[in-house]
């Protein structure tokens, strides 16, 4: 696939603090390009950089082998991690708003049908619920229809349904031949919907590959899994260097065998055991050393 968006170098600093130090990737075309990192890490300096809302100090954007322009501003979608709608408005009035942005742009009553916004066209947007003004985000970072899109952290907030609809959503952009930047808080999101992902640590990017590569390139064992009631920290810790994270203990081990029958000389119940393989969670603690909302 050929390269949409070349980011080569990129260096952002604020006072003697460097924010962004050389960050070099490129995006092709048609995928789902993740962005990763702790915060305080850069990435949200980076991805403001690519949209064109902060300039490097040093480095290159390429849109096209172009720098951005009012092309890449036309063709480009973004949805923001916060974003304040203006209040007393309706649906339909914020969407005609944006569409008068851009030279071409979706008719309001396709976008409605699309993200099943009909029934709330008419509805002030500060009635909307958490769920209905994601869905109506979206629509208004779709309504040039987009060659890029920008999702930043899309599904915060939303309950398990809303996430799963809205990973929908972005399959489906993608499969319409869309280029995505995704940022997440959420593994399994993050697993579920890129084809590479970069994570990015004190301004630097220091893994980069597809999620499946970069696993296998930095595991080769699996992870035990206990409710923490049934191994508490004194033992956990101690005896088998367990993590504790979500209410269940974790062992990390090239032997399973070795370390059930470890289990068992200690008496710890196996009723609620799992043996899972090494996933991004672990892959991000494993580089960064720090939980992703950390």
């Amino acid at each position: 696939m050929p390269v949409i968006l070349q980011v080569a170098n990129l260096v952002k600093r604020f006072g003697s603090l460097t924010a962004v130090d050389g960050v070099s990737f490129d995006i092709h075309e048609g995928s789902c390009f993740g962005l990763l990192g702790p915060n305080g890490a850069g990435k949200t300096t980076t991805i403001e950089m690519m949209e064109g809302i902060k300039l490097p100090d040093e480095g290159s954007i390429l849109y096209r082998g172009q720098p951005l322009d009012r092309e890449f501003r036309n063709q480009a979608g973004i949805m923001f991690q916060t974003t304040a709608l203006q209040d007393f408005v309706t649906v339909r009035e914020i969407l005609l708003q944006f569409s008068r942005f851009y030279p071409d742009s979706y008719p309001i009553d396709d976008l409605a049908d699309r993200f099943a916004l009909h029934e709330f066209l008419g509805q002030d947007t500060r009635r909307l619920s958490g769920g209905q003004k994601q869905r109506l985000l979206l629509a208004i970072a779709l309504i040039n229809r987009p060659q890029i899109l920008f999702l930043d952290e899309p599904t915060t907030g939303l309950d398990p349904q809303s996430r799963r609809n809205l990973w929908h959503e972005v399959q489906r952009i993608k499969e319409q031949g869309a280029t995505i930047l995704l940022t997440t808080h959420y593994m399994e999101e993050a697993y579920e919907l890129c084809d590479e992902i970069a994570i990015m640590d004190h301004g630097r990017v220091i893994a980069h590959d597809k999620p499946d590569a970069l696993l296998a390139a930095h595991f080769n064992d699996v992870v035990v899994q206990l409710r923490q009631s049934d191994m508490p920290p004194e033992i956990g810790e101690r005896e088998f260097e367990a993590t504790y994270r979500n209410d269940a203990a974790h062992i990390v081990t090239g032997d399973v065998n070795a370390t059930i029958e470890q289990l068992l000389h200690h008496d710890i119940p196996l009723d609620h055991l799992r043996i899972r393989a090494r996933n991004l969670e672990d892959l991000f603690l494993e580089l960064t050393g720090r939980e992703l909302r950390a």
